[in-house]
């Protein structure tokens, strides 16, 4: 018997009625302990296998590497975290969705409209740093900001910065095939090797908010670079290459913006509570995001343990899948301190 054997069959239980696709991934102190495939890219003809390689839309987990982009810009000096932007909203806030901007808009609004001057111009519904709004709009700008002072697209700098071939914006049309299909739409048909979001697809697919591609280890990679700075005797043989300074890690999974349902870090979102999607095993100390299309991530410090579960469960329809969440990362501590 492996200790992971629970994990695998609550994953294995839910494929083909939470998902027809996903990857599981499981880290402790720096190291792989469990990682593995479960269903096809499609629940029809035209499904492929996954393997745990296997590229999904990423969805709002986007978010948390435009956020590393951002602070690293931060920790070079090329950005004030309190530096005051448009309208007196500050990197900070937007990084902890306390910018006052809205949190998204309704894409039929859009079809027509250059979103970048709408996120621009849109009236804000609350006075920045008030209060917590979680806002697509707000990493829309950040998106707009890194490109205005770095001259190059958002793709480009994702590219540069994590380096990860299998981690990117725009699929090939011929790697389509081979990435989880999601919703279908009466827009677009069955969506598939390309973003599910709206406002995402509405800017070709490159935005702060949505549009990266990327496997279980892309994220797991991303997550470890906080996790490694948060254990400085791991640092050296964590295989991480972003450059961040110690405390504006410590910012980014420190409490910046509190909220009774979520707490909020810069770019991460922080347990606030046991039905929070890390379950209630994880610390008060955990931090992580979820994706609409049915991804997410969670990292707990305390024990060094990290948990990617990457799915496309919207294909089902837009159905609350916290429960499920919350019984893989449960059934990780249990696995772990077996």
């Amino acid at each position: 018997m492996s200790r992971f054997d629970a994990v695998d069959a609550l994953l294995a239980s839910a494929q083909g009625s939470a998902f027809t696709a996903a990857v599981a991934r499981v880290e402790h102190k720096g190291r792989l302990l469990f990682e593995r495939a479960y269903g096809s890219t499609r629940d029809d003809a035209l499904g492929k296998p996954v393997f745990v390689d296997t590229r999904f839309d990423l969805a709002s987990l986007t978010k948390l590497f435009i956020a590393t982009v951002l602070l690293g810009d931060v920790g070079r000096g090329l950005v004030s975290l309190d530096g005051a932007l448009e309208r007196d909203i500050t990197p900070r806030m937007l990084l902890a969705h306390t910018s006052g901007m809205n949190s998204g808009a309704d894409y039929r609004l859009l079809l027509d409209r250059n979103i970048e001057r709408f996120v621009e111009h849109e009236p804000l519904v609350a006075a920045p740093g008030e209060r917590v709004l979680y806002s697509d709009l707000g990493f829309i700008f950040i998106g707009m900001l890194l490109e205005r002072l770095h001259r190059r697209s958002l793709a480009q700098l994702a590219d540069e910065c994590f380096g990860r071939p299998t981690l990117g914006f725009r699929p090939r049309q011929s790697e389509r095939a081979a990435i989880p299909a999601t919703e279908h739409d009466e827009w677009r048909g069955r969506v598939q090797g390309v973003v599910h979001d709206e406002k995402a697809y509405l800017m070709g697919g490159v935005a702060g908010h949505a549009g990266l591609f990327g496997t279980a280890a892309d994220v797991a990679a991303l997550t470890g670079v906080y996790l490694a700075l948060c254990h400085p005797e791991r640092r050296e043989r964590s295989g991480r290459h972003i450059a961040l300074p110690r405390e504006i890690v410590w910012a980014a999974v420190s409490e910046q913006a509190y909220d009774p349902v979520l707490r909020r870090g810069l770019g991460w979102a922080l347990k606030t509570n046991d039905e929070n999607s890390c379950g209630r095993a994880f610390s008060m100390e955990s931090f992580g995001h979820t994706g609409f299309v049915g991804t997410c991530v969670w990292a707990d410090p305390s024990r060094d343990l990290q948990g990617v579960l990457l799915t496309n469960a919207v294909y089902f329809g837009r159905r609350d899948v916290r429960d499920l969440r919350a019984a893989f990362y449960d059934a990780c501590v249990e696995a772990v301190e077996r």
